[in-house]
């Protein structure tokens, strides 16, 4: 069998899994946002503009479903959150501001899996943009078993790695 149905039979969820159980991908795709970004002296002078990618992997609010925005992993709350990030001050790596991107999304106990991408559009004329993209999983355990909201900052969760 190949690694794509491997793939495909491990994120494929029944109809009658129940509430709460179910993943979905939540993202917010293409944002340019302004950044002191940069190791050289030049990128400490003025802000660049980045391109920031977030797909998110979700697991369904347990509680009862109806159109409740508290039941939904928010884009604006994750927007917000990375607009503070950058309020912050100077970052010298895209990789350290994709990591704290990451931690920030896996910081909400229903996120499972956060893919970021941060693209720097200002480096190279010759190319749309330069910059990293990663993965980082809550946990390798299987979805089945997942630490409820309740148990996932207990110590032996780890629900905050971000590796």
């Amino acid at each position: 069998m190949s690694i794509v149905h491997l793939l495909a039979e491990q994120m494929t969820v029944p109809d009658d899994v129940e509430a709460g159980r179910r993943p979905y991908r939540m993202f917010v795709r293409d944002l340019v946002l302004p950044c002191s970004i940069g190791v050289y002296p030049h990128e400490h002078l003025a802000k660049q503009r980045i391109k920031i990618n977030v797909d998110l992997l979700v697991l369904e609010n347990p509680g009862p479903r109806n159109d409740d925005l508290a039941n939904v992993v928010s884009y604006d709350t994750v927007i917000a959150g990375i607009k503070a990030l950058l309020d912050r001050g100077h970052i010298n790596l895209v990789e350290t501001l994709a990591e704290a991107i990451a931690e920030l999304c896996l910081a909400e106990p229903r996120v499972i899996e956060a893919r970021i991408g941060i693209a720097k559009l200002e480096v190279e004329p010759a190319a749309a943009g330069v910059g990293v993209e990663i993965e980082r999983r809550r946990s390798a355990r299987p979805i089945s078993v997942l630490p409820s909201p309740a148990t996932a900052g207990a110590p032996d969760g780890d629900s905050n790695a971000t590796g």
